[in-house]
């Protein structure tokens, strides 16, 4: 989960499932949780369990109340789709109903399909689907009524729905979190805890927990766990990869449970894909002696990055020393979360940035004779430094509050500066200032990349405040003079890339920068009408006839994580450019 200063949480509304995971996974595990959110879930095998959904940066994890232990529900590796669906479940009732979020996963598994086994029916009494049907408006699935905090309607409100013994939620896979075997607090020792109701049945007792706790500091293992059993069910048995589904059913129309989703998992593609690259991989260990902090605390990240922050805040800073302290302060960021969480505490550095950026790119040489080459070179950094802040800080409220300050002028300013001439060649064999601009167009475009995710979750938001969405980044940027060079030349990346026979698979980088530039010219073709007229008559030749979805295959090694949700986007634009 998001924190600030010490580690506090920013969500309170499962104290004691944070606190657990808090206990039970070692620091740099739980560092990596981003949120955590109560859903009902279906799945082949398990049908409208109750339960809360933790989201870490690489996989998605199925918990119990009251928390005792995680099981995996899939890894980001395995994703092909994550996807809002537009239907009304029957399990749910009144507001509830209208109100919920239904989010479709659809990942791989080598599972075997389950053909109609029912293996709750035991408890249920009643006859179960094997799956649940294809999304539809209206979910056909038994009938379970539930408030908007997803509770039985009979209940009280705010008390949470025991489970049978053989319906708990419990998952008691100790592999999945790493959990460092950090035992109970005192005042409820495992083996004796009494459970909530004082009854032998209930999920808490010892008696149907079925605990063991070895004194080895080991571990703890439990078996006859119902959801643990089923998630896990025939994972030794091999077979062919096949495609499965996974359903979340958020109950409040709040929820950002979507949001999360698609964050951690465009992060994990694309970090993923990167470190196959052993260039970006070695030049992501190299580091400065300000940057080797294997395990920093939050106290002694925050006084590095207080120091780094004074250093490049100075009055009458060389070009050199900035670019220097940039550098430094983006490895660092690139390594360390909590720095980048610290960023957004002050808008003091990143107005700093800003506003560099528009002096080099767009201000007159300066005086000290600071040569264009070096004046793209610094942008570049700039650009790539802002983009590493935004990745996996969208859970910082800070963040928000600091680019939604004054009606957004600081977004604003950061959007408008850029933009940049892509076809500005005053000396057309200049080969290294080609280059240098090229270098600085890849690290804008990862930028605005960023943004648009910030627009992605503004556009499922209700609330007032968070109006950065889409459609009013494009709307900043549309009457800028060089936005149509800027995005024309995206685009002929992707055209380029695309249909060059000369090249052969396309390496790390290139893919995670066609990934990036398919979302930009998505964003533009389903969020502004002016730009998607202008690409569609600009490009549209070029989409009918240079850019296949087969050809993209060829490019795209099917080992990258990040191939089949580039092939997805692809085949979007060409659908809106044939359709448009």
């Amino acid at each position: 989960m998001a924190r600030t200063g010490s580690g506090a949480l920013l969500s309170r509304r499962n104290v004691e499932l944070d606190s657990f995971l808090k206990r039970n996974t070692e620091r740099a595990v739980y560092e990596r949780i981003r949120a955590h959110e109560p859903c009902v879930v279906i799945t082949e095998t398990i049908h409208e369990v109750f339960s809360p959904v933790v989201v870490s940066d690489e996989r998605v994890y199925l918990a119990e109340y009251s928390p005792r232990t995680l099981t995996e529900a899939f890894g980001f590796r395995r994703v092909r789709d994550i996807e809002l669906v537009n239907d009304l479940p029957d399990f749910l009732r009144g507001r509830s109903r209208d109100l919920c979020q239904h989010i479709r996963v659809t990942y791989l598994t080598d599972k075997p399909a389950v053909r109609g086994r029912d293996w709750l029916r035991r408890d249920r009494g009643v006859g179960l689907p094997a799956a649940l049907p294809p999304s539809r408006r209206t979910s056909h699935c038994p009938t379970i009524t539930y408030t908007l905090q997803g509770h039985p309607a009979q209940r009280p409100p705010g008390e949470l729905p025991p489970l049978p013994p053989s319906r708990s939620a419990s998952c008691p896979d100790p592999e999945s979190l790493g959990l460092a075997g950090v035992p109970h607090p005192p005042d409820r020792p495992p083996s004796t805890a009494p459970s909530p109701t004082g009854s032998p049945t209930s999920p808490l007792s010892p008696d149907s927990r079925g605990l063991h706790f070895p004194d080895t500091g080991q571990v703890p293992r439990r078996i006859g766990s119902v959801l643990s059993r089923l998630l896990r069910r025939d994972s030794a048995s091999g077979g062919q990869e096949r495609e499965a589904e996974l359903h979340f059913y958020a109950v409040s129309n709040a929820s950002r449970l979507y949001l999360h989703l698609q964050s951690s998992w465009n992060s994990f593609i694309m970090r993923s894909t990167l470190s196959l690259d052993p260039l970006h991989k070695r030049a992501s260990s190299d580091s400065c002696p300000k940057t080797r902090l294997p395990a920093a605390s939050w106290e002694r990240t925050a006084h590095l990055f207080g120091q780094l922050s004074c250093e490049l805040l100075q009055e009458g800073i060389s070009v050199e020393s900035l670019y220097l302290l940039l550098q430094e302060l983006r490895t660092a960021a690139q390594r360390d979360v909590a720095l980048r969480r610290l960023f957004w505490n002050s808008s003091e550095l990143l107005d700093f940035l800003v506003l560099t950026l528009e002096e080099a790119l767009h201000g007159r040489q300066s005086p000290s004779g600071v040569s264009t080459a070096d004046q793209l070179l610094l942008s570049a950094l700039i650009a790539q430094t802002l983009a590493v802040m935004f990745r996996e800080t969208e859970v910082e409220p800070a963040r928000l509050n600091l680019l939604s300050a004054k009606k957004g002028a600081l977004a604003s300013r950061m959007l408008r500066a850029l933009m940049c001439d892509a076809e500005d060649q005053r000396s057309p064999t200049d080969c290294e200032r080609q280059a240098l601009l090229a270098e600085y167009l890849d690290a804008a475009c990862s930028l605005l990349f960023e943004l648009l995710l910030l627009g992605h979750d503004a556009s499922r938001c209700s609330s007032a405040d968070h109006f950065l969405s889409i459609g009013w980044i494009l709307g900043v940027l549309q009457p800028h003079p060089q936005m149509l060079s800027f995005m024309g030349y995206q685009v002929q990346q992707v055209v380029q890339v695309l249909s060059d026979p000369q090249e052969s698979f396309l390496s790390p980088l290139q893919s995670v920068l066609l990934f990036q530039r398919c979302r930009l010219l998505l964003a533009c073709l389903q969020y502004n009408e002016q730009l998607a007229q202008h690409l569609r008559s600009h490009f549209r030749e070029e989409f009918r006839y240079s850019v296949k979805l087969s050809c993209a295959e060829e490019k795209l090694p099917p080992h990258y994580p990040i191939s089949q949700p580039t092939l997805h986007l692809l085949g979007q634009i060409l659908t809106l450019h044939r359709h448009g």
